[in-house]
Protein backbone atom coordinates (compact mmCIF):
# COMPACT_ATOMS: atom_id res chain seq x y z
CA UNK A 1 0.00 0.00 0.00
CA UNK A 2 0.91 3.55 -0.78
CA UNK A 3 0.64 6.67 1.44
CA UNK A 4 -1.08 9.59 0.26
CA UNK A 5 2.07 11.74 0.14
CA UNK A 6 3.93 8.44 -1.77
CA UNK A 7 0.43 8.46 -4.15
CA UNK A 8 0.60 11.98 -4.84
CA UNK A 9 4.31 12.23 -5.14
CA UNK A 10 4.06 9.12 -7.89
CA UNK A 11 0.91 10.84 -9.51
CA UNK A 12 2.18 14.60 -9.50
CA UNK A 13 -0.87 15.86 -7.67
CA UNK A 14 -1.38 17.45 -4.45
CA UNK A 15 -3.15 16.13 -1.13
CA UNK A 16 -5.82 18.47 -1.45
CA UNK A 17 -6.94 16.90 -4.90
CA UNK A 18 -6.67 13.48 -3.50
CA UNK A 19 -8.95 14.30 -1.04
CA UNK A 20 -10.96 16.29 -3.45
CA UNK A 21 -11.21 13.14 -5.83
CA UNK A 22 -11.69 10.75 -2.59
CA UNK A 23 -14.86 13.17 -1.83
CA UNK A 24 -15.96 12.83 -5.30
CA UNK A 25 -15.70 9.01 -5.73
CA UNK A 26 -13.63 9.74 -8.80
CA UNK A 27 -10.73 8.20 -7.05
CA UNK A 28 -11.38 6.14 -3.53
CA UNK A 29 -8.55 5.04 -1.32
CA UNK A 30 -7.87 1.49 -0.78
CA UNK A 31 -8.04 2.04 3.19
CA UNK A 32 -8.53 4.34 4.82
CA UNK A 33 -7.77 4.10 8.41
CA UNK A 34 -10.66 4.14 11.33
CA UNK A 35 -8.86 5.60 13.81
CA UNK A 36 -6.36 8.19 12.10
CA UNK A 37 -8.45 8.73 8.81
CA UNK A 38 -5.03 8.43 7.05
CA UNK A 39 -5.55 7.21 3.71
CA UNK A 40 -3.99 4.89 1.57
CA UNK A 41 -3.53 3.75 -2.20
CA UNK A 42 -2.98 0.33 -3.53
CA UNK A 43 -0.37 0.85 -6.77
CA UNK A 44 -2.89 -0.95 -9.37
CA UNK A 45 -4.82 2.55 -8.68
CA UNK A 46 -1.89 4.39 -10.39
CA UNK A 47 -3.39 3.75 -13.64
CA UNK A 48 -7.18 5.70 -12.95
CA UNK A 49 -4.64 8.15 -11.68
CA UNK A 50 -2.70 8.58 -14.66
CA UNK A 51 -5.73 8.43 -16.60
CA UNK A 52 -7.55 10.94 -14.02
CA UNK A 53 -4.38 13.51 -15.07
CA UNK A 54 -4.67 12.73 -18.59
CA UNK A 55 -8.07 13.43 -19.15
CA UNK A 56 -7.90 16.75 -17.03
CA UNK A 57 -4.83 18.24 -18.90
CA UNK A 58 -7.24 17.50 -22.06
CA UNK A 59 -9.43 20.01 -20.59
CA UNK A 60 -12.09 17.91 -19.39
CA UNK A 61 -14.28 18.39 -16.14
CA UNK A 62 -14.57 15.71 -13.22
CA UNK A 63 -18.29 15.14 -14.48
CA UNK A 64 -17.11 14.14 -18.14
CA UNK A 65 -13.88 12.19 -15.97
CA UNK A 66 -16.26 9.96 -14.16
CA UNK A 67 -18.52 9.20 -16.81
CA UNK A 68 -15.37 8.00 -18.83
CA UNK A 69 -14.10 6.34 -16.28
CA UNK A 70 -17.26 4.61 -15.45
CA UNK A 71 -18.75 3.68 -18.60
CA UNK A 72 -14.98 2.16 -19.54
CA UNK A 73 -12.48 3.57 -22.30
CA UNK A 74 -14.99 4.01 -25.60
CA UNK A 75 -13.19 5.10 -28.62
CA UNK A 76 -16.30 6.65 -29.70
CA UNK A 77 -17.30 8.74 -26.73
CA UNK A 78 -13.56 9.64 -26.19
CA UNK A 79 -13.80 11.33 -29.51
CA UNK A 80 -16.92 12.87 -29.50
CA UNK A 81 -16.03 14.06 -26.08
CA UNK A 82 -12.52 15.45 -27.66
CA UNK A 83 -14.34 16.78 -30.44
CA UNK A 84 -16.43 19.18 -28.36
CA UNK A 85 -13.45 20.15 -26.41
CA UNK A 86 -11.35 20.87 -29.63
CA UNK A 87 -14.33 23.15 -30.14
CA UNK A 88 -13.81 24.97 -26.74
CA UNK A 89 -10.40 25.43 -27.14
CA UNK A 90 -10.33 26.67 -30.59
CA UNK A 91 -13.17 29.42 -29.37
CA UNK A 92 -10.63 30.05 -26.30
CA UNK A 93 -7.69 30.58 -28.52
CA UNK A 94 -10.17 32.75 -30.77
CA UNK A 95 -10.78 35.28 -27.64
CA UNK A 96 -7.49 35.10 -26.69
CA UNK A 97 -5.64 35.94 -29.98
CA UNK A 98 -8.20 38.73 -30.26
CA UNK A 99 -7.41 40.15 -27.04
CA UNK A 100 -3.70 40.15 -27.45
CA UNK A 101 -4.28 41.86 -30.70
CA UNK A 102 -6.11 45.04 -29.03
CA UNK A 103 -3.68 44.62 -25.95
CA UNK A 104 -0.98 45.11 -28.74
CA UNK A 105 -3.19 47.91 -30.70
CA UNK A 106 -3.22 50.16 -27.18
CA UNK A 107 0.04 49.17 -26.63
CA UNK A 108 1.32 50.36 -29.77
CA UNK A 109 -1.29 53.90 -29.56
CA UNK A 110 0.54 54.62 -25.61
CA UNK A 111 4.32 54.32 -26.98
CA UNK A 112 3.45 56.26 -30.60
CA UNK A 113 1.43 58.82 -28.63
CA UNK A 114 2.01 58.63 -25.37
CA UNK A 115 -1.71 58.97 -24.24
CA UNK A 116 -4.58 56.74 -23.22
CA UNK A 117 -7.75 56.78 -24.76
CA UNK A 118 -10.09 59.04 -22.70
CA UNK A 119 -12.86 57.04 -22.73
CA UNK A 120 -12.53 53.35 -21.93
CA UNK A 121 -14.24 51.01 -24.53
CA UNK A 122 -15.45 47.18 -23.68
CA UNK A 123 -17.02 44.62 -25.64
CA UNK A 124 -20.07 42.92 -24.28
CA UNK A 125 -23.23 41.10 -25.01
CA UNK A 126 -26.58 43.35 -23.97
CA UNK A 127 -29.55 41.95 -22.16
CA UNK A 128 -33.35 42.89 -23.61
CA UNK A 129 -34.80 45.28 -22.14
CA UNK A 130 -38.84 46.68 -22.13
CA UNK A 131 -38.88 50.16 -22.00
CA UNK A 132 -42.37 52.44 -21.50
CA UNK A 133 -41.46 54.72 -24.43
CA UNK A 134 -42.54 57.31 -27.22
CA UNK A 135 -40.85 57.75 -30.48
CA UNK A 136 -40.10 60.85 -32.84
CA UNK A 137 -38.28 61.28 -36.16
CA UNK A 138 -35.53 64.18 -36.86
CA UNK A 139 -34.00 64.82 -40.39
CA UNK A 140 -30.94 66.34 -38.99
CA UNK A 141 -28.46 65.02 -36.11
CA UNK A 142 -28.31 68.36 -34.44
CA UNK A 143 -32.26 68.32 -33.72
CA UNK A 144 -31.53 65.51 -31.62
CA UNK A 145 -30.76 67.73 -28.60
CA UNK A 146 -34.46 69.34 -28.58
CA UNK A 147 -35.98 66.10 -29.09
CA UNK A 148 -34.80 63.82 -26.65
CA UNK A 149 -35.19 65.83 -23.57
CA UNK A 150 -38.75 66.29 -23.71
CA UNK A 151 -39.81 62.79 -24.84
CA UNK A 152 -38.12 61.67 -21.76
CA UNK A 153 -40.35 64.07 -20.07
CA UNK A 154 -43.44 63.06 -21.16
CA UNK A 155 -42.78 59.25 -20.82
CA UNK A 156 -41.99 60.25 -17.36
CA UNK A 157 -45.10 62.47 -16.95
CA UNK A 158 -47.27 59.47 -18.10
CA UNK A 159 -45.61 56.74 -16.20
CA UNK A 160 -46.03 58.52 -12.45
CA UNK A 161 -49.31 59.91 -13.48
CA UNK A 162 -50.51 56.59 -14.11
CA UNK A 163 -48.80 54.81 -10.67
CA UNK A 164 -45.59 53.86 -12.39
CA UNK A 165 -42.45 53.59 -11.56
CA UNK A 166 -39.29 54.99 -13.64
CA UNK A 167 -36.58 53.05 -14.62
CA UNK A 168 -33.62 53.31 -15.99
CA UNK A 169 -33.82 55.84 -19.39
CA UNK A 170 -32.84 54.68 -22.39
CA UNK A 171 -32.67 55.96 -25.81
CA UNK A 172 -32.55 53.92 -29.41
CA UNK A 173 -31.07 55.36 -32.59
CA UNK A 174 -31.56 54.21 -35.87
CA UNK A 175 -30.12 55.70 -38.99
CA UNK A 176 -32.65 55.68 -42.18
CA UNK A 177 -32.83 57.06 -45.70
CA UNK A 178 -34.73 59.69 -44.47
CA UNK A 179 -33.11 60.72 -41.43
CA UNK A 180 -33.23 59.47 -37.82
CA UNK A 181 -35.81 57.52 -35.85
CA UNK A 182 -35.78 57.75 -32.30
CA UNK A 183 -37.22 55.39 -29.07
CA UNK A 184 -36.84 57.27 -25.62
CA UNK A 185 -38.06 55.47 -22.73
CA UNK A 186 -37.66 54.19 -19.39
CA UNK A 187 -37.31 50.52 -18.87
CA UNK A 188 -40.15 48.72 -17.01
CA UNK A 189 -41.12 45.32 -15.82
CA UNK A 190 -45.54 46.21 -15.34
CA UNK A 191 -47.86 46.58 -17.89
CA UNK A 192 -47.21 49.71 -19.88
CA UNK A 193 -50.03 52.66 -19.33
CA UNK A 194 -52.09 52.58 -22.72
CA UNK A 195 -51.26 55.98 -23.95
CA UNK A 196 -46.74 54.94 -24.02
CA UNK A 197 -46.02 52.62 -26.59
CA UNK A 198 -44.42 48.70 -25.42
CA UNK A 199 -40.95 48.23 -26.82
CA UNK A 200 -39.07 45.18 -26.88
CA UNK A 201 -35.65 46.10 -27.49
CA UNK A 202 -34.07 42.65 -28.53
CA UNK A 203 -30.58 40.68 -26.41
CA UNK A 204 -27.32 41.44 -28.74
CA UNK A 205 -24.81 38.72 -28.49
CA UNK A 206 -21.95 41.52 -28.87
CA UNK A 207 -21.74 45.27 -29.01
CA UNK A 208 -18.59 47.75 -28.32
CA UNK A 209 -19.41 50.04 -25.55
CA UNK A 210 -18.10 53.07 -23.81
CA UNK A 211 -19.04 55.29 -20.57
CA UNK A 212 -19.63 59.34 -21.22
CA UNK A 213 -19.06 61.45 -18.45
CA UNK A 214 -21.08 64.64 -18.49
CA UNK A 215 -21.95 67.42 -20.50
CA UNK A 216 -24.33 65.76 -23.68
CA UNK A 217 -22.72 68.48 -25.87
CA UNK A 218 -19.39 66.47 -25.78
CA UNK A 219 -20.90 63.25 -25.99
CA UNK A 220 -20.24 63.57 -30.49
CA UNK A 221 -16.51 62.82 -28.99
CA UNK A 222 -17.09 59.97 -27.01
CA UNK A 223 -19.16 58.01 -29.58
CA UNK A 224 -16.56 59.00 -32.37
CA UNK A 225 -13.76 57.09 -29.89
CA UNK A 226 -16.46 53.93 -29.83
CA UNK A 227 -16.67 53.96 -33.42
CA UNK A 228 -13.28 54.62 -34.12
CA UNK A 229 -12.47 51.04 -31.71
CA UNK A 230 -15.38 48.92 -33.74
CA UNK A 231 -13.26 49.53 -36.79
CA UNK A 232 -9.80 48.81 -35.10
CA UNK A 233 -10.96 45.73 -33.85
CA UNK A 234 -12.47 44.77 -37.06
CA UNK A 235 -16.04 45.05 -36.37
CA UNK A 236 -18.78 46.59 -37.85
CA UNK A 237 -21.83 48.64 -36.71
CA UNK A 238 -25.02 46.52 -36.57
CA UNK A 239 -28.39 47.67 -35.81
CA UNK A 240 -29.34 50.65 -33.57
CA UNK A 241 -27.42 52.06 -30.74
CA UNK A 242 -28.41 52.95 -27.26
CA UNK A 243 -27.43 55.56 -24.49
CA UNK A 244 -28.13 54.47 -21.46
CA UNK A 245 -28.40 57.51 -19.06
CA UNK A 246 -27.22 55.72 -15.63
CA UNK A 247 -27.09 58.62 -13.87
CA UNK A 248 -29.10 61.54 -15.58
CA UNK A 249 -31.21 63.33 -12.50
CA UNK A 250 -29.64 66.33 -11.93
CA UNK A 251 -29.54 69.96 -13.71
CA UNK A 252 -25.49 69.84 -13.91
CA UNK A 253 -24.98 67.55 -16.63
CA UNK A 254 -21.29 67.48 -15.28
CA UNK A 255 -22.17 64.38 -13.00
CA UNK A 256 -24.39 62.46 -15.83
CA UNK A 257 -22.95 58.76 -16.96
CA UNK A 258 -24.39 58.03 -19.79
CA UNK A 259 -23.42 54.27 -21.25
CA UNK A 260 -22.59 54.20 -25.27
CA UNK A 261 -23.96 51.05 -27.07
CA UNK A 262 -23.50 49.99 -30.52
CA UNK A 263 -24.04 46.21 -31.55
CA UNK A 264 -21.28 44.96 -33.91
CA UNK A 265 -20.52 42.17 -36.06
CA UNK A 266 -18.00 40.71 -37.95
CA UNK A 267 -18.42 41.95 -41.80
Amino acid sequence: MLSIGAFAQIGQVTHRMLRHWDTSGLLVPAHVDGFSGYRSYDPAQLERLHRIVALRQLGFGLEDIASILDAGVDAGRIAQLLRIRRAEVENEQRTATARLADVERRLRLIEKENAMSQIEIISKPLPALRLAARTAAVAEQPEVAGVVGPLFDAVGAALTSAGGTLGTPVAQYAMGEDGMDIVVGFTVSAEVPGDLLTVDLPAVPAAICGVHLGSMDRIGDSWQAVHAEIIARGFAPSGPCREVYLRSDTEDQQNWVTELQQPVERP
